[in-house]
C-alpha cells in the first residue's frame, strides 16, 4: 500500500539524544507494513530514551495494545486496511490517550491528521530532521504534563495539611525563585507550512496574530503557524513572555525602550527596532521593565 519507511543507521551528528531526565518515553508502532514498522524501529534504535513496547499490523490490534499497554506515544500510520489511523484515534476517544504521531506516504492528509489533534505529521520515506522534531515535541509534552501531575499531587497534600503548613508551603510556591522550570521547554518546535521549525525560547522576539495563525518573530524571520494564542502562551514561560495586547505577546528581554502615550498605552521598542504597541488593558506589564 505505502512505501516502507526505509531503516538507517543516524549519521555522528545526527540530532538523537536522551531525555534530559532520561526518563523512557513508551511507543507503539502501528502499520500494516511489517517494512514499514522494522524502518521505524531501526531509526528510532538511535533514541535511547525510547523503548518500543509493541508493534501493529492493523487498526483493531493497535486498539486493542493501546488500551492493554497504555503507551505515551504511538507512530500511527492513516491508510490501513479495516480501521485506518483516524478509526484508531476515534477509537480511543473518551479515555486516557497516547500522543499520536501520524505517518503517511501522502502529503493531502495533513490538515485532517491535525484536526484529529495529532502531535506531528511525517511523510514518508521519513526524514531524520523531521522524526528528531517529532520526538523533541513529544519530550515537550510528556514533560508538560509531568509537570501537571505533579502539580496536582501538590494540590492533594496540600489539602491534608494544617491551615499553618499550608500557608509555609504557598509562600514557597509563589516564590518566583522556587517554581519549576522544566515546565517550560527551551527548545519550541513548530509546524510552519510542510516544515518543522525548532527554536530556541531566548531567540522570539515577539508574537503576534495574523486571523486563524500565529506569526513567530525570531532572528529576523517570521514563522507562520496554526496555533492560538492562548496554547502558545501555556506553551511559554511567563518570566520572559507576556501578552501586551490582545493579539501580541513579547519577550521582555528584547525589550529596549519604553515609550508612555497620552491615551494610557505604551509603545515596545525592540532591539532590532520593531516597535509594537501594550495596550491599555495590559498595561500591569509595565512593571515588569522597571
Amino acid at each position: 500500500m505505502t512505501d516502507p519507511t526505509s531503516p538507517s543507521q543516524p549519521a555522528p551528528d545526527d540530532p538523537a539524544r536522551p531525555s534530559p531526565d532520561n526518563s523512557s518515553i513508551r511507543v507503539i508502532l502501528v502499520d500494516d507494513e511489517p517494512l514499514a514498522n522494522k524502518g521505524m524501529r531501526a531509526r528510532l534504535e538511535a533514541y535511547e530514551e525510547i523503548e518500543i513496547v509493541a508493534e501493529c499490523l492493523n487498526g483493531r490490534e493497535a486498539v486493542k495494545q493501546i488500551k492493554a499497554l497504555s503507551p505515551d506515544l504511538i507512530f500511527l500510520d492513516i491508510q490501513m486496511p479495516g480501521i485506518d489511523g483516524f478509526g484508531v484515534v476515534r477509537a480511543l476517544l473518551g479515555g486516557p490517550a497516547p500522543l499520536v504521531v501520524f505517518v503517511t506516504a501522502y502529503d493531502k492528509f495533513a490538515i485532517e491528521a491535525f484536526e484529529a489533534n495529532a502531535l506531528d505529521y511525517l511523510v514518508k520515506p521519513v526524514e531524520a530532521v523531521r522524526l528528531e522534531a517529532a520526538i523533541e515535541r513529544a519530550r515537550e509534552a510528556i514533560r508538560s504534563r509531568t509537570a501537571a501531575s505533579r502539580e496536582s499531587r501538590l494540590v492533594e497534600l496540600l489539602a491534608s495539611l494544617s491551615d499553618g503548613d499550608r500557608d509555609r508551603i504557598k509562600e514557597l510556591i509563589d516564590d518566583p525563585d522556587w517554581v519549576a522550570k522544566e515546565r517550560f521547554a527551551e527548545r519550541l518546535s513548530f509546524k510552519d507550512g510542510s516544515k518543522v521549525v525548532i527554536l530556541n525560547a531566548d531567540d522570539i522576539e515577539w508574537i503576534d496574530a495574523a486571523g486563524d495563525y500565529m506569526c513567530v518573530h525570531a532572528g529576523g524571520k517570521t514563522h507562520i503557524i496554526r496555533e492560538t494564542m492562548k496554547t502558545l502562551q501555556q506553551r511559554l514561560d511567563p518570566t520572559r513572555f507576556q501578552r501586551i495586547h490582545r493579539s501580541a505577546i513579547v519577550n521582555v528581554n528584547k525589550v529596549k525602550e519604553l515609550h508612555p502615550h497620552s491615551n494610557g498605552e505604551y509603545f515596545l521598542t525592540l532591539e532590532n527596532g520593531s516597535e509594537l504597541k501594550l495596550s491599555r488593558s495590559y498595561k500591569d506589564v509595565v512593571a515588569r521593565f522597571l
